[in-house]
């Protein structure tokens, strides 16, 4: 037996359908059970919404089900106007490391809240924001969608790792997402207006946030975190994770999994030369160092900070286009 072709509006729907959309089509009720049983055409993937197909789902077929499962029976659900995928399972759309792919978090406009399931969570929500589509599923911006992340995640360093891949990847810009936390109202969470202070510092990654806390807990002077240096003729140089401009020193912390290739291992030893070579003293570490025997890095550049008050040559570098948030934050 061949199984007939879904129709287009079910193949923009990634061959999903609900069961109002089947039986508006003019599939009768008797049919769909019947092709949904063991062994059938079709499959059953959340309450009212199918799988017109026999093989499993992709990832994007499970998070639109999410959707279609969440939004209003008669309403277009690739519109987003009543459901958008956001959350972990949006930044996991993304490809946003170690974001969760379910529960999916799905908004709805409140005060409707469908049931929730063990693969769906509706959030009903009157702060409808505006929508995108992502991979052909109606989702909410990256901003919102990582702050409606935070809101439900109860481990501190996930927040901060997740924020800081959203920020680091370019989704968002620091200061946006600083605005979207102040707006939920998540800010007066420690572990969220933590996460949220090192971002707008220009913190771009766990380490670099392990990092900053070890600094903090010291006299040393305040570094830029990721600021962009050029050369004094305008040519771009680096950009360490922390530089102290008026020493000219540098931090660079070197994570083991971007340096499997030699090519990028001598990237990073030539990133490392330019800087030396203009006068800019750099201290290198990786992930582990920093957060296993953080006193040794502090030590190091304790004794370069020093060493630079007698250096006869100054760096020949400029910070540009650095800007940060007055801190401490208002919630």
């Amino acid at each position: 037996m061949i199984t007939p072709k879904p129709p287009a509006r079910f193949r923009r729907q990634l061959n999903l359908a609900t069961r109002h959309q089947l039986t508006a089509s003019g599939v009768p009720d008797g049919t769909v059970t019947s092709r949904t049983r063991p062994g059938g055409p079709w499959q059953r993937l959340l309450p009212r919404v199918y799988l017109l197909q026999t093989g499993p789902p992709d990832h994007r077929q499970r998070a639109l089900a999410a959707v279609l499962y969440a939004a209003e029976p008669a309403a277009d659900p690739l519109s987003g106007a009543t459901a958008a995928l956001t959350g972990g399972a949006a930044l996991a759309l993304l490809g946003i490391r170690d974001a969760p792919w379910t529960p999916a978090d799905v908004l709805v406009r409140a005060p409707r809240k469908p049931a929730a399931t063990a693969e769906v969570r509706p959030v009903p929500t009157t702060r409808w924001p505006r929508t995108i589509t992502v991979a052909g599923i109606p989702s909410t911006r990256p901003v919102r969608a990582a702050a409606d992340f935070a809101s439900r995640a109860t481990d501190p360093d996930r927040v901060r790792a997740i924020l800081a891949h959203v920020v680091q990847s370019g989704w968002c810009h620091p200061h946006d997402l600083y605005a979207e936390l102040r707006t939920a109202r998540l800010l007066r969470r420690p572990a969220i207006r933590a996460a949220a202070a090192e971002l707008v510092a220009g913190v771009r990654s766990p380490a670099e946030a392990r990092a900053r806390d070890a600094l903090t807990a010291t006299d040393l002077p305040t570094p830029l975190w990721n600021a962009r240096l050029y050369t004094p003729d305008g040519a771009f140089l680096a950009s360490p994770d922390a530089y102290w401009p008026d020493e000219g020193v540098a931090l660079e912390i070197d994570s083991a999994e971007y340096h499997y290739t030699r090519d990028a291992w001598q990237a990073t030893l030539r990133r490392r030369l330019r800087l030396e070579a203009h006068g800019i003293l750099v201290v290198s570490a990786t992930p582990s160092m920093i957060r296993d025997t953080p006193d040794e890095v502090t030590r190091a550049l304790r004794a370069l900070l020093t060493l630079t008050s007698t250096r006869p040559t100054p760096p020949r570098a400029v910070a540009r286009g650095h800007q940060q948030l007055e801190l401490p934050l208002r919630c």
